[in-house]
């Protein structure tokens, strides 16, 4: 993204939040698009032999290593200084690693069907609830309308696979929704500590790979890495790193800074829609009737939960 932009801080007044919503939902969706390309390409990884911790040191070290020359040149690094290290470290850990690994290690108890409900649905659910609790967004019933089709759309995709599961998938449930409340949590905060999406993005690329990176040289090591096509690497670097941990990041941070943190909560659960679509090109899959319906059903969802409420007049 535009340096220029991405060095637009949060207001001080939060109630401005909400005055450019179209510019927030052009974030948001670019945001949704580039996750829904992230869960295609760690599909496909995967399928090449590529595990959680492989993809997440692909991701973040990347990302580290292209925000790193970019912070240090901006002025915008005295946010993150003034932040302290105890706010950078939970942004890191909520948005960061753990937070990819999580919810990739349900995959291990649980089918894909599963994670593609109960994790954008619960992130989504959750900010929700936290946004009415703590910023005192309504609970419009739009938004709750929007919030049900959301939900149904998921399942919908889901499909059949969605009751299906061995005997221990209720352990890859939890992992689903601990990953999708972690994200949910990023989100919260990044709105209460009034950080900008220019410092977010920054702490999770460059703090997440750091940390990392060398944890996990020393505890897995580069074997699997090094057994893997160099063309498929260079596709996770590009869309796990550059696309997914940095421009979808900052890109659903100024949707959050615009729409606030309840109705940007939807866009991360149009991810698995968008990989539908996304999939049609890249793998060649074509959606089911069923997939088609559940699509429908998200982005109707989506539409009528990012329509403003209307204004009372001032006689009422």
């Amino acid at each position: 993204p535009d340096i220029e932009c991405m060095m637009v801080t949060s207001p001080a007044n939060p109630s401005s939040d909400a005055e450019h919503p179209h510019i927030g939902i052009a974030f948001g969706m670019l945001a949704a698009v580039i996750w829904g390309g992230f869960l295609v390409v760690s599909r496909h990884g995967v399928v090449l032999g590529l595990e959680a911790v492989d993809i997440a040191f692909l991701r973040y070290v990347s990302a580290a290593l292209v925000m790193l020359p970019i912070l240090l040149r901006q002025p915008g690094r005295g946010e993150l200084i003034g932040l302290g290290w105890f706010k950078p470290l939970m942004l890191a850990m909520l948005a960061g690693p753990l937070f990819l690994i999580v919810g990739a290690s349900g995959f291990y108890f649980a089918p894909a069907a599963h994670a593609a409900v109960i994790q954008p649905g619960g992130m989504t659910v959750t900010s929700v609830c936290f946004a009415a609790i703590l910023f005192g967004e309504r609970l419009t019933p739009a938004k709750l309308a929007g919030l049900a089709l959301l939900v149904i759309g998921l399942a919908t995709i889901a499909g059949p696979g969605l009751f299906s599961g061995q005997s221990e998938a209720w352990k890859g449930d939890i992992l689903f929704a601990t990953a999708g409340t972690m994200f949910a949590g990023f989100t919260i905060l990044v709105r209460r500590w009034r950080i900008s999406a220019w410092t977010s993005t920054a702490i999770v690329a460059v703090l997440s790979g750091f940390l990392f990176g060398p944890l996990y040289l020393l505890i897995w090591g580069p074997e699997r890495l090094l057994e893997t096509p160099l063309t498929a690497i260079i596709e996770q670097i590009v869309v796990q790193g550059i696309l997914s941990a940095v421009v979808a990041l900052f890109a659903f941070a100024r949707a959050v800074h615009h729409l606030g943190p309840g109705r940007a909560s939807f866009f991360p659960a149009m991810a698995p829609s968008m990989a539908i679509l996304i999939a049609i090109p890249v793998l060649g899959e074509l959606p089911s009737a069923l997939q088609w319906a559940g699509l429908g059903f998200a982005t109707l969802g989506l539409i009528i939960a990012l329509r403003r409420p209307a204004r009372l007049s001032p006689g009422v």
